[in-house]
């Protein structure tokens, strides 16, 4: 089976980037995968993309160095081995809130007898190997997301899960479940001690820490406080930030 750079990357003491797709673009998301990032995530749960857009971007991102993810919409085992089979190499699933919770995602992501993920490997064993079935559980990364109270207060008993791979703060939801301001790169001190603590309480179970970020400066600030992946700005953002600067660039050069 094709091996998981991204497992490879963190085993190694390495860290990840992560690029964030919203736009439902096979085009689009081939780009981005050429630009250099470790993994391309495919955002189905705030992102304008459904089954069918996603298994396209999939491929489109299978030409490209990056290994290819996708969050979600939520804790949906249908959703989940349905995007497995078409080749996600790591699923990031939002909201997880308790021990149970993590424990049917997880459950969803690995074949029997780990889970009870259905056998029907359609596109990845095409992407993967012919030997998908046998590693698949080995390479695949399942991710739970943590933004919310009750996934703050159940931290330790999500990380025990047997099988899951890591946890990804959402900081956004985060926030606001603390009573603060929605933002990637929060300054509250009750949202960054909170940040921590999952951090903490991730690495110490020997599980991956990952974190969404506002850009580079972030996630250099993060890498530095001992998360493992950080993912950049999206698609979307990147699109509009270039836009935005072209045209007043145009305007100031016209004197306009």
């Amino acid at each position: 089976m094709r091996p998981n750079s991204v497992r490879q990357t963190i085993a190694a003491g390495g860290r990840v980037l992560n690029g964030w797709c919203s736009i439902a673009s096979s085009h689009l998301a081939e780009i981005l995968g050429h630009q250099g990032y470790d993994s391309l995530t495919i955002d189905m749960q705030h992102g304008a993309i459904g089954y069918e857009a996603a298994f396209h971007m999939l491929q489109a991102i299978s030409t490209t160095p990056a290994m290819p993810m996708v969050r979600v919409p939520w804790n949906d085992p249908a959703m989940i081995m349905k995007l497995l089979d078409a080749g996600a190499y790591g699923v990031i699933c939002p909201m997880i809130n308790a021990r149970a919770e993590a424990e049917a995602f997880v459950g969803a992501g690995r074949y029997p007898p780990r889970g009870y993920r259905s056998f029907g490997p359609n596109r990845a064993v095409q992407y993967a190997g012919a030997d998908y079935a046998r590693h698949a559980d080995r390479e695949v990364l399942l991710l739970a997301m943590i933004e919310t109270r009750a996934g703050l207060d159940a931290v330790e008993e999500i990380v025990s899960v047997a099988g899951l791979d890591g946890i990804y703060v959402g900081p956004g939801d985060l926030s606001l479940a603390l009573g603060a301001p929605p933002s990637m790169a929060p300054t509250e001190p009750r949202v960054l001690e909170a940040m921590s603590r999952v951090r903490e309480r991730t690495r110490r179970a020997g599980l991956i820490a990952a974190v969404h970020t506002d850009g580079a400066a972030t996630a250099a600030q993060r890498f530095a406080e001992g998360f493992q992946l950080c993912t950049l700005q999206n698609d979307t953002r990147l699109l509009i930030n270039a836009a935005s600067a072209q045209v007043k660039a145009a305007r100031d050069a016209l004197g306009e």
